[in-house]
């Protein structure tokens, strides 16, 4: 099992640097083209395509959320894990190198539905990777 996406697990991370490809944008992580997507107008999701992790979830938390955002944002991250590790083959490879590990998202911020915290979550990033490392087998 790998329990937390840090140290040489780090590129399992939505703030991993690693371009990525939403809906005709690149961005420099997962998590800026994760972000952008809350909204729906494209000069704003621009805004987003240079932004570092961090600063990416900090201007997300800061947008007017599109109204499907609950329904549509698994799919969102779906399809930012699948372009990471399937336009960056290296990365594609050390996915498939995790075998048939437990992927899970541990942390310490309490978000438990895309991780657990405190044996606590619906873990959906790590079901994410696993899927995504399933299907580029």
């Amino acid at each position: 099992m790998i329990n937390e996406f840090k140290g040489k697990h780090y590129f399992l991370s939505n703030f991993y640097s690693a371009p990525v490809m939403f809906e005709g944008l690149v961005y420099q992580n997962n998590e800026a083209a994760f972000q952008s997507a809350k909204v729906k107008d494209i000069e704003r999701r621009k805004q987003f395509c240079n932004l570092d992790p961090s600063t990416a979830k900090r201007k997300g938390r800061n947008v007017l959320l599109r109204n499907d955002w609950e329904d549509i944002k698994d799919e969102v991250m779906y399809q930012c894990v699948k372009d990471k590790f399937t336009r960056n083959l290296d990365l594609r490879q050390r996915l498939l190198d995790t075998g048939s590990e437990e992927l899970i998202e541990g942390n310490t911020w309490n978000d438990t539905y895309w991780g657990v915290c405190r044996g606590k979550g619906k873990n959906m990033l790590g079901k994410i990777l696993m899927r995504v490392r399933k299907e580029i087998e």
